[in-house]
């Protein structure tokens, strides 16, 4: 396993981190326990969750419950000391998540306490702002997305308030650093600056989407990583499991995601299953497992820290995990490229 330092903390984190959006739904308490055992067991040491989870599909009834089962499994096995513990405040329109309200400091602080209950911990070492205020151009958003209707000096007065409600909240120790999540690099840039000019927290991680099939970040944001220090979090990095080859001629394996979201939350179509395959394609050329390739593609760009993998079974999870001690040659990324020019962006 690799380590790499989150921002400009004094935080070392693996280079694959443990995500944990399936327990309680597509997992049950004792899969996300084993899960956590073999992860750490694996050298794992970071571990990334939210108030809303689990997901696929998100509801009032339970919301909260990954939060619980790693809190349960802290309890149970004394091993809160050897985990970087990642959690996000939700933004605006859960409606059962404090009526649906935008992240402000009162919900900031609502949802910090709620997540230390349920954790069973008295800090979130990483605590992320789930999505902007403002709206954003994530999750199959870019093609509607206009920015022209965002009121600046109010967003301008609100990221400042935000900061000073978390600034209190690690001076508590309740949280020790912060970070952002599906964030654009103009918003992670007034993050930032209003940090640096008031001496409040500074943002040291961005969770975003990034994979083989969703490299946007590639961009000014990834310029944005190397000059200010702020390190990419990739969600997705096997597009929902478009990487690993498992849905190809159409299958859909029992109990994958696909059986849950038809679509994959409107990544898969008839390109994206195209690209899908000339990267497995790749893979087997290479004699590598498709799943491994993806991640440790994402873990060799410069400006990501760690990657965040999911799995609803252990023999996945070995798989995932397994990534951290592959590094791609030059020959395989040139042919990665390749593909990437004929499908550059396939949803």
């Amino acid at each position: 396993m690799k380590y790499k330092t989150l921002g400009n903390s004094d935080l070392k984190v693996s280079d694959i981190c443990l995500g944990t959006m399936t327990w309680g739904t597509q997992n049950t308490e004792a899969e996300g326990h084993a899960q956590m055992d073999y992860a750490l067991e694996h050298g794992v040491n970071f571990f990334d969750a939210a108030e809303m989870y689990p997901a696929n599909p998100i509801s009032a009834e339970t919301q909260g419950r990954t939060e619980e089962i790693i809190g349960a499994w802290f309890k149970a096995s004394g091993n809160r000391d050897k985990v970087i513990l990642a959690t996000k405040v939700s933004g605006e329109g859960i409606d059962w998540i404090q009526d649906g309200a935008p992240i402000s400091p009162q919900k900031i602080n609502t949802s910090v306490e709620g997540s230390l209950k349920r954790l069973r911990t008295e800090t979130i070492d990483l605590y992320q702002l789930h999505w902007p205020n403002r709206g954003s151009y994530h999750f199959r958003q870019s093609w509607k997305f206009d920015p022209t209707g965002q009121n600046r000096e109010e967003t301008l007065a609100e990221i400042h308030a935000i900061l000073e409600a978390l600034k209190a909240l690690v001076d508590a120790g309740k949280i020790r650093q912060i970070g952002l999540s599906n964030e654009s690099c103009w918003g992670t840039s007034q993050f930032l600056q209003i940090a640096e000019a008031n001496n409040l927290p500074r943002v040291v991680s961005i969770q975003n989407e990034y994979s083989l099939m969703y490299r946007t970040y590639d961009l000014d944001l990834a310029e944005l990583s190397h000059n200010e220090n702020v390190g990419l979090l990739p969600f997705s990095p096997l597009a929902c499991g478009l990487l690993t080859g498992k849905y190809h001629g159409g299958e859909k394996p029992p109990g994958s995601r696909m059986t849950i979201s038809a679509d994959l939350n409107g990544r898969a179509n008839e390109i994206s299953l195209a690209a899908a395959d000339a990267y497995v394609a790749i893979a087997e050329k290479h004699g590598l497992d498709p799943s491994q390739m993806a991640i440790a593609f994402c873990n060799q760009r410069p400006f990501v820290t760690s990657s965040i993998i999911g799995a609803t079974s252990l023999d996945q999870l070995a798989i995932n995990i397994g990534a951290s001690d592959i590094t791609l040659n030059e020959e395989v990324l040139a042919d990665i490229q390749q593909a990437y020019r004929h499908y550059p962006m396939p949803f």
